[in-house]
């Protein structure tokens, strides 16, 4: 050292002198040569030092169960070509990969890098080669995710649950069923570009969007046929007594609604037929005297029986003061009388099955409202439990971990 003027180093180019071929067994992109051969330091002591800038690519299994909760695996195998142990040893100079160079990621945080060295013979050869395989474990960042595709997917299969809470007469049921899974179908679509393409396993989130578009899709079946209930009428079908029993009777306590209590009709019915005749309708009472001045009431009523007038604002004059209530309930008065009773018969009947008809149609649509009821809590517990099961099946949610530096 003293006779080179003190000189301890010297930077020779690479290509003067003896290198060993080491390369990246897992190689993806097929360069297995540095990409810039620089100059090797030469020290006096006989050590040299050589390193050369280079990108390694290497291929590396993902598993994408858990995604985008999932923590990979990947390995980068490096070793001889052609030298066995015998000629060339592998000696690692730490456990972990230095990352003091190391650009953070926004997507991945590496956990831990350590290395092996390894002996293996292979079928080609009798000579046993040696080999320093790097395992990074690397996490995936899952904010981006969580904000983009999980919290808009749960809340729009919560949204579905409403479908159950939107009155049928609104017309709206079936819009909003199909609006969300339109937008559940938007969201496969956008998930189908993130995620690697594989047929092995679905990802978590995957797994949770097909399982919100079966609901959907349920609840679609499920509206169809509580709009074909709540459209129902006496004319096309009639209620069994079970059904009768078991919707509008037992069921809606459990399920916090009120027992069906169609409208009663009063005592007193008045009927407006046009603006100067007015009919009424009253039940008949026998401890009463008499209904009218001109009639006693054994003469032409029973107990129990149904007595129905005219109002007598149609009448003026002597008219109103000879006409009585017995002419028009025995049938002693003119005939234009008795054919105006059975008008008004007729008109009474009319009304009556009207009133049974629309009593039978609303029956109906209670028994339509309490199906919604019902679907209504079995969907939320459903998506609550679906949710719940699938999200929080990854086993790296909530667990915290440190970063390598």
């Amino acid at each position: 050292m003293s006779e080179y003027g003190g000189l301890g180093v010297l930077r020779v180019p690479s290509r003067m002198l003896w290198l060993p071929d080491i390369v990246l067994y897992n190689n993806a992109d097929g360069n297995y040569e540095p990409t810039l051969m620089t100059k090797a330091l030469v020290y006096n002591t006989g050590t040299i030092y050589w390193l050369p800038p280079a990108i390694y690519k290497s291929s590396c299994r993902i598993d994408v169960k858990y995604f985008p909760f999932d923590e990979q695996h990947c390995t980068m195998k490096f070793g001889s070509w052609t030298y066995d142990g015998r000629v060339l040893d592998l000696v690692m100079m730490d456990e972990d990969v230095d990352l003091e160079d190391y650009w953070e990621s926004g997507e991945w945080d590496i956990l831990g890098s350590p290395g092996t060295k390894h002996t293996a013979k292979y079928d080609c050869c009798e000579e046993i080669y040696t080999d320093i395989t790097f395992t990074f474990i690397i996490r995936r960042k899952p904010l981006f995710y969580t904000v983009n595709l999980i919290i808009p997917c749960v809340l729009i299969s919560f949204l579905s649950v409403l479908v159950f809470y939107l009155p049928s007469d609104c017309g709206e049921k079936i819009s909003l069923c199909i609006s969300v899974l339109l937008a559940l179908t938007v969201f496969l679509l956008l998930i189908s570009e993130i995620i690697p393409p594989t047929s092995v396993l679905i990802p978590l989130i995957g797994r949770y969007l097909l399982f919100t578009m079966v609901l959907v899709t349920c609840s679609i079946v499920i509206t169809v046929i509580v709009l074909n209930v709540h459209h129902r009428s006496p004319s096309t079908h009639c209620m069994p007594r079970w059904v009768r029993r078991v919707f509008l009777e037992i069921i809606p306590p459990w399920l916090g609604m009120r027992k069906y209590n169609p409208g009663r009709a009063t005592h007193e019915d008045i009927v407006k037929v046009d603006g100067n005749i007015e009919l009424k309708e009253f039940d008949y009472i026998p401890q009463r005297q008499s209904i009218d001045e001109n009639i006693r009431p054994n003469e032409c009523f029973s107990a129990g029986s149904k007595v129905r007038t005219i109002s007598r604002d149609v009448f003026s004059g002597r008219e109103r003061d000879s006409m009585c209530l017995r002419a028009l309930c025995c049938g002693s008065g003119s005939n234009d009388v008795g054919e105006a009773m059975k008008n008004v018969q007729y008109i009474a009947d009319h009304l009556r099955n009207e009133d049974e008809f629309n009593t039978k149609s609303e029956e109906w649509k209670y028994v339509a409202m309490v199906l919604d009821r019902i679907f209504l809590f079995v969907y939320l517990i459903a998506v609550i439990c679906g949710t719940g099961i699938i999200i929080l099946s990854a086993p790296n949610i909530f667990n915290s971990y440190e970063v390598q530096t």
